[in-house]
């Protein structure tokens, strides 16, 4: 066969040029592939961790911060719901928190931090079938009865919490609601998500 008239040259170059967009095709098609393993944007944000700035939150006051999908509540406790904690014990049926869901630091009669007890971080998960109970801090209301101190009601099924989140007896709330890991990074900002290192 005559190579008579070949241009080496372009034959080169086109060799080249064919390998460089075959290469690159290869990539572009590898690219998303490999993407596909990886956890979304919605998925990474979804665990987290949120900071909650609590500098405007007033005695008595609850905010919601949204972490994992679930409401969070912080509450700023005032000294009579702190007292009312200690009242209501013998009508708790986990009071020592003993077989609920927190952070090592939020087993005790607040399920909070030592540093801040008056503020209450909890998930507003109802701990029966997941309904949303309702923030009730009066004291006894018609509806709940003289010896209601404050705390939360699930209108669900009746479930009833006090204002640390624990579960009273006679109800179908089997626990306390759950305390999730948080940290103060400041006197007004807490990180939810993340135990900050704590024991």
């Amino acid at each position: 066969m005559s190579t008579e008239g070949v241009n080496q040259g372009r034959r080169l170059f086109l060799v080249g040029a064919t390998s460089v967009v075959g290469a690159a095709g290869a990539v572009g098609a590898a690219v998303p592939f490999v993407q596909s393993w990886w956890p979304s944007a919605k998925a990474k944000s979804a665990g987290a961790p949120v900071v909650a700035d609590i500098s405007k939150l007033e005695l008595g006051q609850r905010m919601t911060v949204e972490w994992r999908g679930r409401p969070v509540w912080i509450m700023r406790r005032t000294p009579e719901a702190m007292a009312s904690l200690k009242e209501v014990e013998g009508q708790l049926r986990d009071p020592a928190s003993a077989e609920s869901a927190q952070p090592a630091f939020a087993t005790n009669p607040t399920r909070s931090h030592q540093d801040h007890p008056e503020i209450a971080v909890i998930v507003g998960i109802c701990t029966h079938l997941g309904c949303s109970p309702l923030y009730r801090p009066e004291v006894a209301p018609a509806d709940l009865g003289s010896e209601w101190k404050g705390g939360f009601f699930c209108p669900c099924h009746g479930s009833k919490f006090d204002m640390a989140g624990r579960v009273f007896q006679s109800v179908p709330a089997p626990l306390n609601l759950e305390v999730p890991p948080y940290y103060f990074m400041s006197e007004s900002l807490i990180k939810i998500g993340e135990d900050g290192g704590a024991a």
